[in-house]
């Protein structure tokens, strides 16, 4: 039986809009596509306009490794290869075919088998947040079972069923370094009866439900220390594998958001075309904003992109471009949330708002006071002078800050309550690539 560990700092953001615990449609896409949308991954590609690939096939190939691969979530033809500025290799798209063909891989050889199928590339390092290592030797693979973000998919609701599948997962991983499985606390979680791992329960707002922050509480990581992640829904993908010796990359993606219309879930796979969610947007995407993940840490996406490779929510907001009289010196803003008492929030937690990507402000100073931060951030560092660090480009002091424990979505919270309207993931992503570049 796991201890329990109680998160007494964080926020849950109450905006609405929550995807309804149903599946209103179940899809393989006309055209998929296949996104070089890894961290510290340099594509090469193995396919050309009008080649057929199957299910499992490898499309892309890290030039750096040639046995790490991207691999096509469908069977079909290429269809086109996009490319940008420089000819940088931006996606690979494929037509899919009316019935589904496979490929068979060998699952005797954990390693192999996850870098033949391209399920490798789900597998996360920390530090840094790049793309697993192969040759690295992880003090653990740590996975975090639920997700606390704003209108977050409910995990016991998309992967309660399967944890059969999990266990697959786990029993394969658990060959390359000892696996930590992080659940819900709270309720009775399906994830707690998970074998072959090490249980963690955790309790608490968000970003409770972030692995970051879970690993700073179980095994913080240290200078020379790696460990890698993977998402919840990557290790179903890994257990499907094991479990058939098939590439099935299939989940329930929540369509969600202030601006979508009837939120639910939409089954499907990565690299699904945001224009096939357009019945949830009203047909037109004009005036919103389309983010693959939560609204705190999410990516925007343009409306004729696609879904990312581990995508497993896409909340739709309003452009928040009106202006608004007075500001901030209105004595009633009863439609806006603030998490002091500058506002009549505070007397109706229980209340949603349809929140916008008005930020009623711009950048500022940096204040001197790190608590609007630290009472959001349960995590063993200050938040200020790790994203003044970076900002400077001081590498000793961004070591000395906790650079090696965090990922700019740990902080996301930060940049939801700061008044100086700082964008602090992009502070730390910025610290990141530096150190990156010059531990390199």
């Amino acid at each position: 039986m796991s201890n329990t560990i109680v998160l007494k700092k964080g926020l849950d953001v109450p905006v609405c809009g929550s995807a309804a615990l149903l599946v209103s449609k179940s899809m393989t896409p006309q055209t998929v596509a296949v996104l070089p949308d890894v961290k510290g991954l340099l594509p090469r590609l193995l396919v050309k306009e009008g080649d057929r690939v199957l299910c499992g096939s490898p499309v892309i190939a890290d030039k750096k490794n040639s046995d790490i691969l991207l691999t096509s979530p469908v069977s079909g033809t290429v269809k086109e290869v996009v490319r940008g500025e420089k000819r940088k290799l931006l996606a690979v798209t494929i037509e899919s075919d009316t019935v589904q063909e496979k490929v068979s891989f060998d699952t005797s050889d954990v390693k192999q088998a996850l870098l033949a199928s391209g399920l490798w590339t789900l597998l996360v390092q920390r530090p840094y947040g790049i793309m697993a290592d192969p040759a690295a030797k992880p003090k653990g693979i740590f996975v975090s079972t639920f997700h606390t973000g704003p209108l977050a998919p409910d995990t016991e609701f998309t992967l309660g069923s399967e944890v059969s599948t999990l266990q697959k997962g786990i029993d394969a991983l658990s060959q390359l370094a000892p696996v930590h499985v992080s659940y819900n606390a709270v309720g009775d979680s399906s994830f707690a009866r998970l074998k072959g791992c090490t249980l963690h329960a955790f309790r608490g707002k968000h970003p409770a439900g972030n692995v970051g922050v879970q690993i700073s509480h179980i095994s913080p990581i240290r200078k020379e220390e790696t460990v890698w992640t993977v998402s919840v829904e990557g290790l179903a993908a890994i257990g499907k594998l094991f479990a058939t010796g098939k590439l099935d990359v299939r989940r329930k993606v929540a369509v969600c958001g202030p601006a979508a219309i009837e939120p639910a879930y939409v089954e499907t796979v990565p690299g699904t075309p945001l224009k096939d969610f357009a019945p949830f947007t009203g047909g037109s995407a004009e005036g919103l904003r389309l983010v693959c993940g939560d609204l705190l840490s999410g990516t925007t996406v343009a409306a004729d992109g696609f879904t990312g490779r581990d995508c497993s929510q896409v909340s739709i907001i309003r452009e928040g471009t009106e202006k608004e009289l007075l500001g901030w010196i209105r004595p009633i803003r009863y439609k806006q949330f603030s998490t002091d008492h500058s506002y009549f929030s505070w007397l109706m937690p229980w209340r949603k708002y349809e929140m916008t990507t008005n930020l009623h402000g711009g950048p500022r100073p940096f204040l001197m006071n790190d608590g609007y931060y630290s009472k959001v951030l349960p995590m063993d560092i200050y938040p200020v002078y790790l994203a003044k660090a970076c900002l400077a480009g001081d590498i000793e002091k961004m070591e000395k800050f906790g650079i090696y424990e965090v990922l700019p979505e740990d902080l996301a919270v930060c940049d939801f309550v700061d008044p100086s309207k700082n964008d602090i993931q992009d502070m730390i992503a910025g610290g990141i690539e530096l150190m990156l570049k010059e531990m390199a």
